[in-house]
């Protein structure tokens, strides 16, 4: 701020916002006199400092993490809050962040006085995205989010291993690899990829303290296999947006390509394989999907539970009817989902269960089997309907969006990758939810 308004400041506050003054040869009527006490308030509030959406001026700032075993009370103790204080805030909260989930590792910070060794507030990061504000004073606990910065990543390669290790490489994260492998399932075997092959992927990222805490969906996504391209575009068609190919055929189908996040298949169906455990040839109804043991079992489409019980040959496993047509089973689990049981209506996607090695099963793996009118198939070799493809009246509208999404997709390489520019969008608030 330049001498001249020092002097303006001065004066308003001597004479008042009204009063008409002159100072250095400069009149000042009473609307400038209005702008300089408006200019000097924000020269107060710049001088204040803010910390988790509170005014952190004059306060001291203690910040620390998280031991072992400890808890609530070893925390605050040492700073002079009482344990009828802890008692009462660690009953208070319950309903906002239950403070028994005070983690090892995680981020807190106590505020106190500057004349007073006793901590004011006490503030938890569960997890890199929120805190949890606890005001030992006013005894007010709330939870809010931190500011987030979404940044939109343009990502393209080359398959030189595998999807998820190439993908990976990129600092794609997993859960979008598993989005586009859900997506081009069908079309594409990810089991037989070829050096060479090219994918393409457009999403965004939710960043807070320079760490990617969160991705959105897939907004536009490419892959090319044996030099035949595959494209996935968004069009919003009776009220629902969902991926078409460069046809305008629909990539939803009525099951998800796999019952397991992107993996790999040990086993495929065969009438004359050799049975690890049982030592003869005997037929193998069913696909193999090798994966850890607590791994999430989903279900490939809606449908209802007809059988979820434990036998000495599948061991825990869940048998779904989806329709008149299609049946699936989920064998060899390590325990079987949360109220999953006969009856149960699931949806395309719900968790069923975790994978394990029960029955006869020398290692854990999902073994899955697929009925089409009431005879075991070979699920990969099935062709399984779309959904309903872009009609006549869309196909000038997806037209268009198809040529868009065409250019955008070109303007992707696949050495590397381009990250368009972030957008800040602050997000503290207070929240008792």
């Amino acid at each position: 701020m330049n001498s001249k308004w020092i002097g303006v400041i001065a004066l308003v506050v001597t004479l008042g916002a009204g009063a008409i003054f002159q100072f250095g040869g400069l009149n000042a009527s009473p609307e400038e006199a209005e702008i300089a006490a408006i200019d000097s308030t924000a020269l107060e509030q710049e001088k204040q400092v803010f910390l988790y959406g509170i005014n952190v001026t004059g306060l001291n700032i203690v910040e620390g993490t998280v031991s072992k075993n400890q808890t609530l009370g070893s925390i605050l103790t040492p700073f002079n809050v009482s344990y009828q204080i802890i008692d009462e805030i660690a009953k208070k909260s319950k309903d906002i962040f239950d403070v028994r989930w005070i983690a090892a590792n995680k981020k807190f910070t106590i505020l106190q006085s500057a004349d007073s060794p006793a901590a004011k507030f006490f503030i938890y990061e569960p997890n890199p995205a929120e805190y949890v504000v606890f005001n030992l004073d006013s005894m007010e606990i709330y939870k809010a989010e931190k500011p987030a910065i979404y940044r939109k990543r343009e990502v393209g390669g080359l398959i030189e291993n595998s999807l998820y290790v190439d993908m990976d490489r990129q600092q794609v994260s997993l859960t979008i690899i598993n989005k586009f492998a859900d997506l081009f399932g069908w079309s594409v075997d990810f089991q037989g990829l070829q050096k060479g092959d090219q994918f393409k992927v457009v999403y965004e990222e939710k960043i807070i303290d320079d760490e990617v805490v969160g991705v959105s969906g897939i907004e536009l996504a490419y892959f090319e296999h044996k030099g035949k391209p595959y494209h996935a575009i968004p069009f919003e068609q009776n009220g629902e947006m969902n991926f078409f190919d460069q046809e305008g055929n629909s990539l939803k189908k009525a099951f998800l390509r796999d019952p397991l996040e992107y993996t790999r298949i040990s086993s495929r169906y065969n009438l004359k394989r050799f049975h690890p455990v049982q030592k003869r040839y005997k037929p193998h109804l069913g696909t193999d999907y090798a994966a850890r043991t607590g791994t999430e079992i989903r279900t490939v489409g809606d449908g209802t539970v007809i059988e979820a019980k434990y036998s000495a040959a599948n061991g825990n496993y869940v048998k779904i009817k989806h329709n008149g047509t299609y049946t699936t089973q989920y064998l060899h689990m390590s325990k079987i989902g949360k109220g999953i049981k006969s009856g149960t209506r699931v949806s395309q996607g719900q968790v069923i269960g975790y994978v394990g090695s029960t029955g006869l099963a020398t290692g854990p793996h999902l073994c899955f089997r697929f009925w089409k009118n009431g005879k075991q198939e070979d699920w990969l070799n099935e062709e399984i309907p779309p959904s309903e493809p872009i009609s006549a009246a869309n196909r000038m509208a997806f037209e268009a969006k198809k040529a868009e999404s065409m250019r955008l997709l070109a303007a992707i390489g696949t050495s590397g990758e381009k990250k368009l520019v972030a957008e800040t969008l602050p997000q503290i608030q207070k929240s008792s939810e």
